[in-house]
């Protein structure tokens, strides 16, 4: 973590514009990632890009080793859900990364989208994020879908920023929540703590999350969530929060797994939204996994 403290000479000057005058060894698109990523604070919490900073303000800016990751394709078969010339819709399983980054070189939906559809994923996301318009977790599996072209990938990007893309999850949460349905909406910021995990935060990103009881069982509660945000985490820190995590995550829930499975029971089961470029409505869904639908069964007997 790199401090920094504000001279005169930069008063009122934007936060973006700061850190990179202060850091010139870092680039704008670095300093909208890690903005983005709350991995810049002022004074201790999260600015948007466009706060005027003050003299005597505290800049701390995360150093992130950043390491040429070659960019491969490799043939993983994917669960394809819908393909045509501008979007491809997969069933993402649990356990695979997104995109490549530290840690995870290949292995990623990434590497295996490039096998599938070669040269024709969009530029936008940059060189180790081909296409790729929103993320799931790791171990969260179910529906994403990725441009093919810069144009689908802007108008996907657009539904998402002004919320006309519905995303819909079911999970199972340990714990028997009261409402029949409510919306949690508490901003997330990343936390002091321990800076690989998400927390509640009140100086943080609007995060909001709604939610609807499927089912009851005994000390577990079956849910349909609907998101509006699409914070990291945001689903896994709200539940956790409210006192109902998720069964099976290894970071929001202390470490409780009655049921030995590896990855949370969080599925993405259905996305809406227009189509890039016919504006055609597309609802997509994808199964339920097996070791979800296994968990349940139990909890039926």
């Amino acid at each position: 973590m790199n401090k920094y403290i504000i001279k005169q000479n930069l008063t009122n000057t934007r936060l973006d514009k700061a850190v990179t005058i202060l850091d010139n060894g870092i680039s704008r698109m670095m300093v909208k990632k890690l903005l983005e990523e709350d991995k810049i604070l002022v004074n201790g919490k999260p600015e948007k890009a466009s706060y005027k900073v003050k003299e005597n303000d505290c800049i701390e800016v995360e150093t992130i080793e950043i390491k040429e990751i070659p960019l491969k394709a490799q043939d993983i078969p994917l669960d394809i859900l819908y393909e045509d010339d501008d979007i491809i819709v997969i069933n993402k399983p649990k356990g695979m990364v997104v995109h490549p980054a530290n840690g995870n070189p290949d292995g990623t939906l990434v590497n295996a989208l490039m096998a599938i559809c070669k040269d024709s994923l969009s530029g936008i996301g940059g060189e180790i994020r081909p296409g790729i318009v929103h993320r799931l977790d790791k171990d969260t599996s179910g529906v994403i879908v990725v441009a093919k072209n810069d144009k689908a990938h802007i108008e996907l990007s657009n539904q998402i920023k002004n919320k006309q893309m519905k995303k819909t999850y079911i999970c199972l949460v340990r714990g028997n929540i009261p409402d029949e349905e409510a919306t949690i909406n508490m901003p997330i910021a990343r936390s002091k703590k321990d800076r690989k995990k998400m927390d509640v935060d009140k100086s943080g990103k609007e995060a909001i999350t709604h939610f609807k009881v499927l089912k009851r069982y005994n000390g577990y509660t079956y849910l349909e969530v609907n998101i509006e945000t699409g914070r990291t985490h945001q689903i896994r820190v709200h539940l956790s929060h409210i006192g109902y995590p998720i069964v099976g995550d290894a970071v929001y829930s202390n470490g409780k797994n009655p049921f030995g499975i590896k990855g949370q029971c969080l599925h993405a089961l259905r996305l809406e939204f227009n189509h890039p470029i016919t504006g055609k409505k597309m609802k997509i869904e994808a199964k339920m996994p097996k070791y979800f639908e296994d968990v349940l069964k139990l909890l039926d007997k």
